[in-house]
C-alpha cells in the first residue's frame, strides 16, 4: 500500500470513530425516548428524538436533564405561540370571532409557558409528581386553547402550535416517569 493511501485510510479510520463516539451522546436521546415510547404509547419516538436532539443541553443531559429539556422546549414552543397570536391579532381583516379566540388563546399560551416553567423548576429540584402535574396542565391548556376556536366556530390557525405542546407535555411526562 502507498504511504498516501494509508495516510487516507487512517484519516477515514479516524474520522469514522469521532463520527460513532459523537453518535454515542445522541445515543442517550435515543435511548431516553425509545424507553419513554416503550413506557407511554402517545409518546411519538421520532418526535421525541427530533425535538429533544436539537436542545444544546441535550448531548450532556442524562434522563433527570431529558426531562428538564422536554419541559424548556414547551416554554420555547409557547412563546413562540404567544408571538404568532399577536401577529394574527396585529392582521387587518380578522374577524370577530376569530380574535376573541386569539385573545383566549393568546393568555392560555401565556400561561401554558408559565405550566412549562414551574414544571422544569419542580423536575429540577426533584419533585417529580408536581412536575407532571405542570405538564399535564400545559397540555390541558392547548386543549382549551383549540376548544376556543371550536366554539367559535373558526378554523385555528395555532393547531401546529397545540399539537406541538400536547406531544412535548407527554414527552416530558414520560421521561419523568423513567427517572430512577
Amino acid at each position: 500500500m502507498k504511504p498516501p493511501t494509508a495516510r487516507l485510510l487512517a484519516a477515514a479510520a479516524l474520522a469514522t470513530v469521532l463520527a460513532l463516539a459523537s453518535g454515542v451522546v445522541d445515543a442517550t436521546v435515543v435511548t431516553t425516548c425509545k424507553a419513554a415510547a416503550g413506557s407511554d404509547g402517545r409518546v411519538d419516538f421520532n418526535f421525541c428524538v427530533s425535538e429533544l436532539g436539537k436542545h444544546h443541553d441535550s448531548p450532556s443531559a442524562d434522563t433527570w436533564g431529558l426531562a428538564k429539556v422536554a419541559a424548556l422546549t414547551g416554554v420555547v414552543d409557547a412563546d413562540n405561540a404567544v408571538y404568532d397570536i399577536k401577529d394574527l391579532l396585529a392582521k387587518h381583516g380578522t374577524d370577530a370571532r376569530a380574535q376573541a379566540a386569539l385573545g383566549q388563546c393568546q393568555e392560555l399560551y401565556d400561561s401554558m409557558g408559565l405550566a412549562f416553567a414551574e414544571a422544569q423548576d419542580d423536575i429540577n429540584n426533584r419533585d417529580y409528581a408536581a412536575g407532571k402535574e405542570k405538564a399535564g396542565e400545559a397540555a390541558s391548556l392547548a386543549h382549551r386553547c383549540d376548544d376556543a376556536f371550536a366554539q367559535a366556530g373558526v378554523p385555528s390557525p395555532v393547531t401546529q402550535h397545540s399539537s406541538y405542546s400536547v406531544q412535548i407535555a407527554v414527552v416530558c411526562t414520560a421521561i419523568t416517569n423513567l427517572i430512577q
